[in-house]
This record gives structure tokens, C-alpha cells and sequence, in this order.
């Protein structure tokens, strides 16, 4: 299964997948993550190690520009981009879990990342997984991965939230994209939430229940802020990763 996670930004969508990934993980998964975010924080939040030793793929543009078929003054790119190396020389392992990390825009006028996501499409539409392996791929924040259709070979997407009218606006709107380009599953998935309230409010925005509620949990911000992995995080949540894990597994 190829689930991608969105939402608007500061909604906490790294942290609600880094905990997924953890809870598919405790349940024997295999689990493969790639950080799409052109702002990437993965690598930390999952706690690993060697973070300064991955690999970008926005790092190697040539390469991602022949991959992606484009010559110099051509609009069109390659339709099949031979990506699978991709899948090994641009991976790091830990503990059971995989990252590969797309890469950022790193100056202010460092222009498209046309090429990378081009190539991270097409990577999750040729992958070929079992019924044990689950990849799990964090966009960036707001619509324009829609736009372009990078997430369009994902099995579902879970559209994080929190109980305010804008965050609600840009969810319902990130919805119906994901409908346009054929997503299978969509849910929404609340976070940080306080109270009933926060709750009731945000299935009537919504004008459906999120297939998870999480809490407003001060462990986990006092994890991230101490710069420590919140992958192993379980008090305080309320259950939540794993009532999120069995609605997407039922629904598959």
C-alpha cells in the first residue's frame, strides 16, 4: 500500500506520519518512507543517525534530468524515466524502517523541483509491493503536489487538519483535488485536539468524522523539541495510530 500524507502547513502531518510509521512497524510492516517535503525533517523525527549522510535526490539534477527525459529547451519529458535504482542508491536503513528523501529547493529563487517530483511519481506508480510492505510519503504543505499530480499513484491519502476554519477551508479543497486525479481513499485525520469541542467542531467543518483524532500532546512536544525521535512516542495518544492504521487497513 502507497499512502501519502497532506495537509496545511504547521498542521503536524510529519509527526502523525512518523507515528503511523511506527505503529505499522510494531504490527511486522515493512515500511518505506520518502519525505517529499522540500523542507525535509524526516530523517530527525524518525531518529535517524546518519541523517547527514542522505542522499537528496534533488541533489543530483543532471541525473534527474535525464531521468526525467527533459533536453534543453523541450517542454516534454520522458513518460518511463528508468527510476529503480533509485529505490537503492538514494535509501537509508534503520531499525526496521527505509527513508529516502526527495530533496529542497535550497536557494530563494532555486526555481521548480519539476524534474524530482516528475521522477517521484512515476516511482510510486512502478512500485511493486507485497502485502507486508506499505510506503508511506510526506508532501508539502498546501495543494500544488496535486496540481501536478505527484501523489496520483498513492492508494490512499490521509489530508491532516486541526479545528480551525482555515485548516478546515484548505482540507475540503485539498479533498476534492484528490478526487480529480483518482485517489482511491482519502481521509481526514484531526490533530491537536484539545477538547469534545474541537472534535464536534471539526466533523461539522468537515461534514464527516476524521478517521483519527489526536490529542494535543505535550509529550510529543516536548520530544520534538528536545530534538529526540517521536517515532517511539505511544503515551498520551489516545490510540490514535493504531485506530488510523485499522480504518485504512479496512477500507483496502
Amino acid at each position: 500500500m502507497k499512502i501519502a500524507v497532506s495537509g496545511k502547513g504547521g498542521v503536524g502531518k510529519t509527526t502523525i506520519m512518523a507515528l503511523l510509521a511506527g505503529e505499522l512497524r510494531r504490527q511486522g510492516r515493512e515500511v518505506l518512507v520518502i519525505d517529499a517535503d522540500p523542507s525535509p525533517h524526516m530523517a530527525q523525527t524518525l531518529g535517524f543517525g546518519d541523517a547527514g549522510n542522505i542522499r537528496p535526490i534533488a541533489e543530483m539534477g543532471r541525473l534527474l534530468a535525464e531521468r526525467a527525459g527533459k533536453t534543453a529547451g523541450s517542454p516534454f519529458y520522458n513518460l518511463n524515466p528508468d527510476v529503480n535504482d533509485l529505490l537503492r542508491d538514494f535509501m537509508l536503513k534503520q531499525d526496521g524502517l527505509r527513508l529516502m528523501v526527495l530533496g529542497a529547493v535550497q536557494t530563494a529563487e532555486g526555481g521548480c523541483a519539476c524534474p524530482e517530483n516528475h521522477v517521484l511519481r512515476k516511482m510510486l506508480k512502478k512500485m511493486l509491493l507485497t502485502a507486508k510492505e506499505v510506503v508511506l510519503v510526506d508532501m508539502e504543505a498546501g495543494v500544488e503536489h496535486l496540481g501536478r499530480g505527484t501523489v496520483a499513484g498513492a492508494d490512499c491519502l490521509l489530508i491532516v487538519v486541526i479545528p480551525s476554519k482555515s485548516g478546515a477551508r484548505t482540507a475540503l479543497k485539498i479533498k476534492q483535488m484528490a478526487e480529480d486525479v483518482g485517489i482511491p481513499r482519502i481521509f481526514f485525520v484531526g490533530n491537536l485536539m484539545q477538547s469534545d469541542a474541537d472534535r464536534a467542531f471539526l466533523t461539522a467543518e468537515l461534514g464527516e468524522e476524521p478517521a483519527a483524532f489526536f490529542p494535543d500532546s505535550d509529550l510529543l512536544r516536548q520530544t520534538e523539541r528536545a530534538g529526540l525521535p517521536v517515532v517511539a512516542v505511544r503515551e498520551g495518544l489516545e490510540d490514535a495510530p493504531r485506530l488510523l492504521l485499522e480504518k485504512i487497513l479496512a477500507a483496502d
